[in-house]
């Protein structure tokens, strides 16, 4: 894809929009890609430019976030799909100091959740449907079934992912961590979570330090995720090579350990040992309320 970008004195003003629209395109997608992508007429706006410029932050300044900010965010995750209508999703604002210290202790000790003025930690709560039963003397079996732990955590997922769109358009940052579910009955005892609440993902929120910023990470080529009317296997492993090489060249970039992408994911999946505690993940939800059948 290319466009042309000539001095913008020379450019008509009802065009100029429209010239920068398409540079700020074109920026955008080679970062996400680490290249070009072939030829086409992509839609462009600035919710696509938003998102299209998410990078994990993880060094925040230490800057209180204005007023109203946090219900904003809310407003937003609320705003989101929700499987018919069930809100089966809550989350938990964490400012106080010593309170995201100790969560972070509990998840790999990650110093982001202690710079970040704000943590939002995501709930799959099938609480609040289990006390309307009970209230209401009726019968609420079908949360045992793990279907509803899988609505909970896609619900939990769509609101968060809507906070964080709506945050990175107000000049804030993020980082998820899903470290929060290396010791998820710890985390639910700082929480003071009730039965059949579930701490999925935790998500911290602040302005980025512009010293320690971070660059935009490139994603696999769309030849390998976009699969058009069929799975076409073969196409999902032509591209991999080329993303290795494209991901070590923003290693280098970055100043990070160089490790090709094939590698790291085949060791993160290499076994329970790699998996951080989160392979005794069914027993930890037994043991938080989900009856799981």
């Amino acid at each position: 894809m290319s466009v042309d970008t000539p001095e913008t004195d020379d450019i008509p003003a009802a065009r100029l929009s429209d010239v920068q629209a398409g540079d700020t395109r074109e920026r955008l997608l080679g970062a996400r890609y680490g290249q070009a992508l072939p030829e086409a007429p992509l839609p462009w706006n600035d919710v696509i430019g938003t998102m299209l410029a998410h990078r994990s932050v993880r060094a925040y300044l230490p800057r209180t976030l204005p007023d109203g900010t946090l219900e904003t965010l809310v407003a937003a995750a609320q705003s989101a799909s929700s499987s018919s209508n069930l809100q089966t999703w809550s989350v938990l604002s964490v400012t106080d100091p010593a309170r995201k210290s100790r969560l972070a202790a509990l998840s790999a000790n990650q110093n982001a959740m202690r710079e970040a003025p704000l943590l939002l930690v995501w709930l799959a709560d099938l609480s609040r449907l289990q006390r309307l039963g009970d209230e209401r003397g009726r019968a609420v079996d079908g949360l045992a079934y793990l279907e509803m732990v899988f609505v909970a955590i896609v619900d939990a997922a769509l609101a968060a992912q809507n906070a964080l769109v709506a945050a990175e358009s107000l000049g804030l940052g993020g980082v998820y961590i899903g470290a929060m579910r290396n010791k998820p009955i710890e985390v639910a005892a700082e929480l003071g979570l009730p039965s059949q609440v579930f701490a999925v993902f935790g998500l911290c929120i602040g302005y980025p330090d512009p010293a320690r910023t971070s660059g935009v990470k490139p994603r696999l080529d769309q030849r390998v995720v976009l699969h058009r009317e069929q799975y076409d296997v073969a196409a999902a492993q032509d591209y991999v090579a080329d993303y290795d090489e494209t991901l070590l060249s923003f290693q280098r970039d970055q100043a990070m350990a160089q490790v090709p992408w094939s590698e790291r994911v085949l060791q993160r999946v290499g076994g329970a040992h790699s998996l951080s505690g989160r392979d005794r993940m069914r027993a930890a939800l037994d043991a938080l309320g989900f009856g799981l059948r």
